[in-house]
Protein backbone atom coordinates (compact mmCIF):
# COMPACT_ATOMS: atom_id res chain seq x y z
CA UNK A 1 0.00 0.00 0.00
CA UNK A 2 1.29 3.73 -0.88
CA UNK A 3 2.96 5.12 1.91
CA UNK A 4 0.18 8.21 1.34
CA UNK A 5 -2.54 6.31 2.84
CA UNK A 6 -1.05 6.08 5.81
CA UNK A 7 -2.78 9.34 7.33
CA UNK A 8 -6.45 7.95 6.80
CA UNK A 9 -8.52 9.77 9.30
CA UNK A 10 -11.35 11.47 8.06
CA UNK A 11 -10.98 15.49 7.95
CA UNK A 12 -13.52 17.39 9.95
CA UNK A 13 -14.53 20.33 8.30
CA UNK A 14 -16.07 22.25 11.08
CA UNK A 15 -19.51 22.25 8.37
CA UNK A 16 -22.83 21.80 10.33
CA UNK A 17 -25.04 23.16 7.62
CA UNK A 18 -26.43 19.14 7.36
CA UNK A 19 -27.73 18.86 10.40
CA UNK A 20 -31.44 19.71 11.12
CA UNK A 21 -33.26 22.38 12.72
CA UNK A 22 -31.52 24.13 15.66
CA UNK A 23 -28.67 21.28 15.35
CA UNK A 24 -25.61 22.04 17.77
CA UNK A 25 -22.14 22.38 16.44
CA UNK A 26 -20.59 21.63 19.70
CA UNK A 27 -18.45 18.38 18.77
CA UNK A 28 -18.42 18.25 22.93
CA UNK A 29 -22.01 18.21 23.23
CA UNK A 30 -23.64 14.76 24.61
CA UNK A 31 -24.42 12.15 21.31
CA UNK A 32 -27.00 9.50 21.78
CA UNK A 33 -25.79 6.44 20.27
CA UNK A 34 -27.74 3.87 19.12
CA UNK A 35 -26.55 0.59 18.93
CA UNK A 36 -27.47 -3.12 18.56
CA UNK A 37 -26.21 -5.67 21.45
CA UNK A 38 -23.23 -8.13 20.52
CA UNK A 39 -20.66 -6.18 18.78
CA UNK A 40 -18.88 -4.61 22.09
CA UNK A 41 -20.31 -0.86 21.14
CA UNK A 42 -19.70 -0.09 25.30
CA UNK A 43 -15.47 -0.67 24.20
CA UNK A 44 -15.62 1.65 21.38
CA UNK A 45 -17.23 4.44 23.36
CA UNK A 46 -15.05 3.86 26.33
CA UNK A 47 -12.01 3.85 24.07
CA UNK A 48 -13.51 7.14 22.53
CA UNK A 49 -13.83 9.07 25.78
CA UNK A 50 -10.65 8.08 26.93
CA UNK A 51 -9.31 10.02 23.81
CA UNK A 52 -11.31 12.69 23.76
CA UNK A 53 -12.35 13.06 27.57
CA UNK A 54 -14.39 16.51 27.59
CA UNK A 55 -16.79 14.35 24.61
CA UNK A 56 -19.91 12.55 25.96
CA UNK A 57 -22.02 9.62 24.66
CA UNK A 58 -24.73 8.47 25.57
CA UNK A 59 -25.54 4.56 24.59
CA UNK A 60 -28.19 2.65 24.15
CA UNK A 61 -27.69 -0.80 23.31
CA UNK A 62 -31.58 -0.83 22.15
CA UNK A 63 -31.10 -5.25 21.15
CA UNK A 64 -30.81 -7.24 18.10
CA UNK A 65 -29.78 -5.78 14.48
CA UNK A 66 -33.61 -6.53 13.91
CA UNK A 67 -34.86 -4.38 16.77
CA UNK A 68 -32.63 -1.80 16.21
CA UNK A 69 -33.27 -1.35 12.98
CA UNK A 70 -37.12 -1.21 13.83
CA UNK A 71 -36.55 1.27 16.62
CA UNK A 72 -34.68 3.34 13.70
CA UNK A 73 -37.80 2.79 10.78
CA UNK A 74 -40.03 4.45 13.72
CA UNK A 75 -37.99 7.31 14.78
CA UNK A 76 -37.21 7.97 11.08
CA UNK A 77 -41.03 8.05 10.49
CA UNK A 78 -41.56 10.77 13.02
CA UNK A 79 -40.22 10.22 16.52
CA UNK A 80 -36.98 11.07 18.57
CA UNK A 81 -33.77 10.23 16.30
CA UNK A 82 -30.64 9.41 17.80
CA UNK A 83 -27.37 11.61 16.76
CA UNK A 84 -25.56 8.04 15.69
CA UNK A 85 -26.88 4.90 14.64
CA UNK A 86 -25.43 1.57 14.03
CA UNK A 87 -27.09 -0.52 11.13
CA UNK A 88 -25.98 -3.63 10.07
CA UNK A 89 -25.18 -4.35 6.89
CA UNK A 90 -28.57 -6.46 5.79
CA UNK A 91 -30.53 -4.03 7.30
CA UNK A 92 -28.66 -1.28 5.54
CA UNK A 93 -30.61 -1.10 2.02
CA UNK A 94 -33.84 0.08 3.08
CA UNK A 95 -31.83 2.97 4.48
CA UNK A 96 -29.67 3.48 1.47
CA UNK A 97 -33.30 3.92 -0.94
CA UNK A 98 -34.29 6.63 1.87
CA UNK A 99 -30.79 8.46 2.04
CA UNK A 100 -33.01 11.83 2.77
CA UNK A 101 -33.12 10.72 6.27
CA UNK A 102 -29.31 10.82 6.73
CA UNK A 103 -26.72 13.55 7.11
CA UNK A 104 -24.80 13.35 3.26
CA UNK A 105 -21.02 12.92 5.48
CA UNK A 106 -19.52 14.39 2.28
CA UNK A 107 -20.94 17.42 3.96
CA UNK A 108 -19.35 16.76 7.09
CA UNK A 109 -15.88 15.85 5.80
CA UNK A 110 -16.80 12.13 4.56
CA UNK A 111 -15.36 12.70 1.24
CA UNK A 112 -12.47 10.13 1.56
CA UNK A 113 -15.23 6.90 2.65
CA UNK A 114 -15.05 5.59 -0.80
CA UNK A 115 -10.97 5.63 -0.95
CA UNK A 116 -10.62 4.83 2.68
CA UNK A 117 -13.08 1.38 3.24
CA UNK A 118 -13.21 -1.65 1.18
CA UNK A 119 -14.71 -1.11 -1.73
CA UNK A 120 -17.78 -3.17 -0.94
CA UNK A 121 -18.36 -1.84 2.24
CA UNK A 122 -18.60 1.95 0.92
CA UNK A 123 -20.48 0.96 -1.67
CA UNK A 124 -22.92 -0.48 0.21
CA UNK A 125 -23.17 2.82 2.09
CA UNK A 126 -23.51 5.08 -0.80
CA UNK A 127 -26.89 6.09 -2.26
CA UNK A 128 -27.37 6.15 -5.76
CA UNK A 129 -27.10 9.96 -6.03
CA UNK A 130 -23.65 9.57 -4.45
CA UNK A 131 -24.50 10.49 -0.85
CA UNK A 132 -22.58 8.74 1.82
CA UNK A 133 -25.40 7.70 4.33
CA UNK A 134 -22.79 5.90 6.69
CA UNK A 135 -19.32 4.98 7.55
CA UNK A 136 -18.51 1.19 7.86
CA UNK A 137 -17.40 0.10 11.24
CA UNK A 138 -17.15 -3.14 10.70
CA UNK A 139 -16.91 -6.18 8.82
CA UNK A 140 -17.60 -9.52 9.04
CA UNK A 141 -14.58 -12.12 7.37
CA UNK A 142 -15.48 -15.55 8.06
CA UNK A 143 -13.68 -18.27 9.77
CA UNK A 144 -14.20 -21.23 11.41
CA UNK A 145 -13.93 -21.91 14.86
CA UNK A 146 -13.27 -25.70 16.08
CA UNK A 147 -12.03 -27.81 19.28
CA UNK A 148 -8.72 -28.60 18.70
CA UNK A 149 -8.78 -30.96 21.16
CA UNK A 150 -12.09 -32.82 19.89
CA UNK A 151 -10.20 -33.40 16.97
CA UNK A 152 -7.37 -35.18 18.13
CA UNK A 153 -9.48 -37.45 19.84
CA UNK A 154 -11.17 -37.77 16.93
CA UNK A 155 -7.70 -39.03 15.31
CA UNK A 156 -8.01 -35.86 13.20
CA UNK A 157 -5.13 -33.13 12.49
CA UNK A 158 -5.45 -29.96 14.62
CA UNK A 159 -2.82 -27.59 13.45
CA UNK A 160 -5.33 -24.63 11.76
CA UNK A 161 -3.04 -25.27 8.34
CA UNK A 162 -3.63 -28.59 8.58
CA UNK A 163 -7.62 -28.68 9.22
CA UNK A 164 -7.29 -25.95 6.36
CA UNK A 165 -6.37 -28.58 3.79
CA UNK A 166 -8.79 -31.15 5.17
CA UNK A 167 -11.57 -29.04 3.59
CA UNK A 168 -10.52 -27.23 0.67
CA UNK A 169 -13.85 -27.56 -0.50
CA UNK A 170 -17.94 -28.18 0.69
CA UNK A 171 -17.76 -31.60 0.17
CA UNK A 172 -14.43 -32.10 1.69
CA UNK A 173 -15.94 -30.60 4.63
CA UNK A 174 -18.86 -32.84 4.59
CA UNK A 175 -16.57 -35.63 4.68
CA UNK A 176 -14.19 -34.26 7.11
CA UNK A 177 -17.59 -34.23 9.09
CA UNK A 178 -18.49 -37.73 8.95
CA UNK A 179 -14.68 -39.02 10.00
CA UNK A 180 -15.23 -36.93 13.55
CA UNK A 181 -19.05 -37.88 13.94
CA UNK A 182 -18.25 -42.14 13.61
CA UNK A 183 -14.96 -41.89 15.65
CA UNK A 184 -17.00 -39.99 18.27
CA UNK A 185 -20.64 -40.39 17.94
CA UNK A 186 -21.01 -37.10 18.11
CA UNK A 187 -21.81 -33.88 16.00
CA UNK A 188 -19.39 -32.50 14.27
CA UNK A 189 -20.80 -28.80 13.47
CA UNK A 190 -23.53 -26.78 15.56
CA UNK A 191 -26.31 -26.58 12.74
CA UNK A 192 -26.49 -25.91 9.13
CA UNK A 193 -28.43 -22.35 9.11
CA UNK A 194 -25.40 -20.60 9.97
CA UNK A 195 -22.22 -22.35 10.25
CA UNK A 196 -22.79 -24.19 6.63
CA UNK A 197 -25.51 -22.17 4.75
CA UNK A 198 -24.47 -18.55 5.91
CA UNK A 199 -21.05 -19.59 5.22
CA UNK A 200 -21.59 -20.51 1.49
CA UNK A 201 -24.16 -17.84 0.84
CA UNK A 202 -22.16 -15.09 1.93
CA UNK A 203 -19.45 -16.74 -0.30
CA UNK A 204 -21.06 -15.66 -3.81
CA UNK A 205 -20.85 -13.64 -6.11
CA UNK A 206 -24.53 -12.65 -6.80
CA UNK A 207 -27.05 -13.43 -3.80
CA UNK A 208 -30.84 -12.63 -3.52
CA UNK A 209 -30.17 -9.32 -6.26
CA UNK A 210 -28.93 -9.00 -9.18
CA UNK A 211 -25.95 -6.22 -9.42
CA UNK A 212 -28.54 -4.04 -11.33
CA UNK A 213 -31.07 -4.49 -8.11
CA UNK A 214 -33.62 -7.63 -9.58
CA UNK A 215 -34.79 -9.80 -7.22
CA UNK A 216 -33.08 -13.54 -8.09
CA UNK A 217 -32.88 -15.57 -5.02
CA UNK A 218 -35.19 -18.12 -6.54
CA UNK A 219 -33.51 -18.56 -9.80
CA UNK A 220 -30.07 -17.81 -8.84
CA UNK A 221 -27.78 -21.41 -8.85
CA UNK A 222 -25.56 -19.69 -6.64
CA UNK A 223 -28.11 -19.37 -3.79
CA UNK A 224 -29.72 -23.12 -4.14
CA UNK A 225 -26.45 -24.57 -4.64
CA UNK A 226 -25.53 -22.98 -1.32
CA UNK A 227 -28.70 -23.94 -0.05
CA UNK A 228 -28.51 -27.47 -1.04
CA UNK A 229 -24.79 -28.15 1.27
CA UNK A 230 -26.55 -26.98 3.85
CA UNK A 231 -29.35 -29.85 3.20
CA UNK A 232 -26.65 -32.74 2.54
CA UNK A 233 -25.01 -31.73 5.59
CA UNK A 234 -28.09 -32.80 7.23
CA UNK A 235 -28.33 -35.57 5.49
CA UNK A 236 -25.07 -36.54 6.55
CA UNK A 237 -25.54 -37.04 9.95
CA UNK A 238 -22.90 -34.70 11.33
CA UNK A 239 -25.19 -31.61 12.51
CA UNK A 240 -26.29 -31.32 16.36
CA UNK A 241 -29.37 -29.54 15.11
CA UNK A 242 -28.42 -26.44 17.70
CA UNK A 243 -29.63 -23.13 16.85
CA UNK A 244 -27.00 -19.98 17.00
CA UNK A 245 -28.16 -17.73 19.81
CA UNK A 246 -30.84 -20.66 20.97
CA UNK A 247 -30.42 -21.57 24.79
CA UNK A 248 -28.64 -24.37 24.03
CA UNK A 249 -25.96 -22.75 21.85
CA UNK A 250 -23.61 -21.10 24.33
CA UNK A 251 -23.46 -24.99 26.23
CA UNK A 252 -22.76 -26.51 23.28
CA UNK A 253 -19.34 -24.53 22.80
CA UNK A 254 -18.92 -25.50 26.84
CA UNK A 255 -19.37 -28.71 26.83
CA UNK A 256 -18.27 -30.11 23.08
CA UNK A 257 -21.87 -30.95 22.02
CA UNK A 258 -20.32 -29.76 18.79
CA UNK A 259 -16.28 -29.22 17.21
CA UNK A 260 -17.17 -26.80 14.57
CA UNK A 261 -18.77 -23.33 14.68
CA UNK A 262 -18.59 -20.32 12.34
CA UNK A 263 -16.84 -17.88 13.73
CA UNK A 264 -16.83 -14.24 11.79
CA UNK A 265 -14.49 -12.17 13.33
CA UNK A 266 -17.29 -10.63 15.48
CA UNK A 267 -18.39 -13.63 16.85
CA UNK A 268 -15.21 -14.81 18.35
CA UNK A 269 -15.51 -12.62 21.76
CA UNK A 270 -19.40 -14.60 22.64
CA UNK A 271 -17.13 -17.77 22.54
CA UNK A 272 -14.80 -16.53 25.08
CA UNK A 273 -17.06 -15.53 26.85
CA UNK A 274 -19.76 -18.61 26.49
CA UNK A 275 -16.96 -20.98 27.42
CA UNK A 276 -13.95 -19.56 29.62
CA UNK A 277 -13.11 -23.06 30.80
CA UNK A 278 -12.14 -24.30 27.18
CA UNK A 279 -9.13 -21.21 26.97
CA UNK A 280 -6.72 -23.30 24.48
CA UNK A 281 -8.70 -25.99 23.00
CA UNK A 282 -9.83 -23.60 20.41
CA UNK A 283 -8.60 -22.69 17.08
CA UNK A 284 -9.41 -20.54 13.92
CA UNK A 285 -8.60 -21.88 10.40
CA UNK A 286 -10.43 -20.44 6.80
CA UNK A 287 -13.86 -21.85 5.66
CA UNK A 288 -14.17 -23.86 2.46
CA UNK A 289 -13.82 -22.28 -0.73
CA UNK A 290 -12.38 -18.67 -1.25
CA UNK A 291 -13.71 -16.89 1.94
CA UNK A 292 -16.56 -14.43 2.87
CA UNK A 293 -18.31 -12.09 4.48
CA UNK A 294 -21.18 -12.25 7.12
CA UNK A 295 -22.40 -8.93 8.96
CA UNK A 296 -20.09 -5.90 9.37
CA UNK A 297 -22.27 -2.36 9.91
CA UNK A 298 -22.29 0.93 9.31
CA UNK A 299 -22.69 3.99 11.63
CA UNK A 300 -25.27 6.76 10.03
CA UNK A 301 -26.08 10.06 11.59
CA UNK A 302 -30.26 11.10 11.11
CA UNK A 303 -30.79 13.99 9.11
CA UNK A 304 -32.45 15.47 12.26
CA UNK A 305 -29.77 14.92 14.48
CA UNK A 306 -29.61 17.01 17.16
CA UNK A 307 -25.81 17.17 17.63
CA UNK A 308 -24.34 16.33 14.09
CA UNK A 309 -20.97 17.89 14.58
CA UNK A 310 -20.57 15.79 18.36
CA UNK A 311 -21.68 13.14 16.40
CA UNK A 312 -19.64 13.13 13.48
CA UNK A 313 -16.15 13.83 15.96
CA UNK A 314 -17.07 10.12 17.37
CA UNK A 315 -16.89 8.85 13.69
CA UNK A 316 -13.71 10.31 12.80
CA UNK A 317 -11.80 9.61 15.87
CA UNK A 318 -13.19 6.33 15.55
CA UNK A 319 -13.67 5.00 12.60
CA UNK A 320 -11.06 5.95 11.27
CA UNK A 321 -8.10 3.17 10.25
CA UNK A 322 -6.34 3.44 13.59
CA UNK A 323 -9.53 3.83 15.60
CA UNK A 324 -10.91 0.33 14.17
CA UNK A 325 -7.20 -1.19 14.26
CA UNK A 326 -7.31 0.09 18.05
CA UNK A 327 -11.02 -1.49 18.59
CA UNK A 328 -10.33 -4.70 16.91
CA UNK A 329 -6.46 -4.97 19.50
CA UNK A 330 -9.73 -4.50 21.95
CA UNK A 331 -12.56 -6.56 20.78
CA UNK A 332 -11.58 -8.49 17.74
CA UNK A 333 -14.03 -6.46 15.49
CA UNK A 334 -12.78 -6.53 12.23
CA UNK A 335 -11.93 -3.14 10.29
CA UNK A 336 -13.21 -2.24 7.42
CA UNK A 337 -10.81 0.27 7.23
CA UNK A 338 -9.08 -0.81 4.13
CA UNK A 339 -5.13 0.39 5.20
CA UNK A 340 -6.23 -1.09 8.57
CA UNK A 341 -7.02 -4.35 7.18
CA UNK A 342 -4.08 -4.49 5.59
CA UNK A 343 -2.10 -3.41 8.43
CA UNK A 344 0.79 -5.23 10.10
CA UNK A 345 -1.35 -5.01 14.22
CA UNK A 346 -4.41 -6.77 12.20
CA UNK A 347 -2.93 -9.24 10.21
CA UNK A 348 -0.69 -10.89 12.42
CA UNK A 349 -3.10 -10.85 15.32
CA UNK A 350 -3.22 -13.99 17.24
CA UNK A 351 -5.38 -14.75 20.61
CA UNK A 352 -4.15 -17.59 23.51
CA UNK A 353 -7.46 -18.24 23.89
CA UNK A 354 -7.57 -20.09 20.37
CA UNK A 355 -4.27 -21.77 20.86
CA UNK A 356 -2.68 -18.49 19.26
CA UNK A 357 -4.26 -19.03 15.78
CA UNK A 358 -3.58 -16.55 12.91
CA UNK A 359 -6.90 -15.09 13.98
CA UNK A 360 -6.34 -11.56 11.61
CA UNK A 361 -4.37 -13.11 9.10
CA UNK A 362 -7.62 -15.82 8.57
CA UNK A 363 -10.07 -12.82 8.74
CA UNK A 364 -8.74 -10.37 6.48
CA UNK A 365 -7.93 -12.96 3.84
CA UNK A 366 -11.51 -13.78 4.36
CA UNK A 367 -12.74 -10.39 3.56
CA UNK A 368 -9.81 -9.69 0.75
CA UNK A 369 -11.10 -12.79 -1.34
CA UNK A 370 -14.62 -11.67 -0.75
CA UNK A 371 -16.30 -11.60 -4.67
CA UNK A 372 -18.87 -9.13 -3.28
CA UNK A 373 -22.69 -8.97 -3.75
CA UNK A 374 -25.49 -6.53 -4.26
CA UNK A 375 -27.97 -6.36 -1.14
CA UNK A 376 -31.34 -5.27 -1.61
CA UNK A 377 -34.42 -4.09 0.82
CA UNK A 378 -35.60 -7.86 1.00
CA UNK A 379 -32.66 -9.15 1.68
CA UNK A 380 -33.29 -9.72 5.33
CA UNK A 381 -36.79 -11.29 5.30
CA UNK A 382 -35.24 -13.60 2.49
CA UNK A 383 -32.33 -14.42 4.60
CA UNK A 384 -34.89 -14.95 7.46
CA UNK A 385 -36.98 -17.47 5.51
CA UNK A 386 -34.04 -19.76 4.08
CA UNK A 387 -32.61 -19.97 7.29
CA UNK A 388 -35.82 -20.60 9.23
CA UNK A 389 -36.96 -23.43 6.97
CA UNK A 390 -33.41 -25.03 7.71
CA UNK A 391 -34.03 -24.97 11.10
CA UNK A 392 -37.33 -26.38 10.03
CA UNK A 393 -35.50 -29.33 8.20
CA UNK A 394 -33.28 -29.94 11.44
CA UNK A 395 -36.42 -30.40 13.78
CA UNK A 396 -37.46 -32.96 11.00
CA UNK A 397 -40.63 -30.95 10.30
CA UNK A 398 -39.18 -30.65 6.59
CA UNK A 399 -37.91 -33.37 4.50
CA UNK A 400 -35.19 -33.09 2.48
CA UNK A 401 -35.99 -33.15 -0.79
CA UNK A 402 -38.56 -30.46 -0.22
CA UNK A 403 -36.70 -27.98 1.42
CA UNK A 404 -36.30 -25.63 -1.19
CA UNK A 405 -39.33 -25.86 -2.48
CA UNK A 406 -40.49 -24.72 1.32
CA UNK A 407 -38.05 -22.12 1.72
CA UNK A 408 -38.93 -20.45 -1.60
CA UNK A 409 -42.69 -20.36 -0.70
CA UNK A 410 -41.49 -19.08 3.02
CA UNK A 411 -39.49 -16.24 1.25
CA UNK A 412 -42.19 -15.48 -1.31
CA UNK A 413 -44.63 -14.79 1.60
CA UNK A 414 -42.09 -13.05 3.57
CA UNK A 415 -41.54 -10.40 0.46
CA UNK A 416 -45.36 -10.04 -0.21
CA UNK A 417 -44.75 -11.76 -3.47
Amino acid sequence: MAAAAAVVALTLTGCSSGGGGGASDDPNAEATFWSFTGINAKDSVDEYLAKMPEAKIKLSEVGSTTETATALTAALAGGKVPDLVMIQNDDLPQFVANSSNFLDLRTLGGDDVASTYLPWAASAATADDGSVVGVPTDVGGLGFAYRADLFEQAGLPTDPAEVAELWKDWPSFIETGKKYTEATGKPFVDNIETSVFFSTVNQVSEKYYSPDGELVYDTNPQVKDAFQIAVDTKDAGISAGIAAWSSGWAPGRANGAFAVTIAPSWILAGIKTDAPDTAGNWRVTSVPGIGGNWGGSVIAIPARAEHPEAAWQYIETMMSAEGQTDHFKASGTLPAATEAVASEEVQSYTDPFFGDSKIGEVMATSVEQFPSFYNGPETTPINGALLNTLVELEAGNVTSDKAWSTALETAQQAIGG
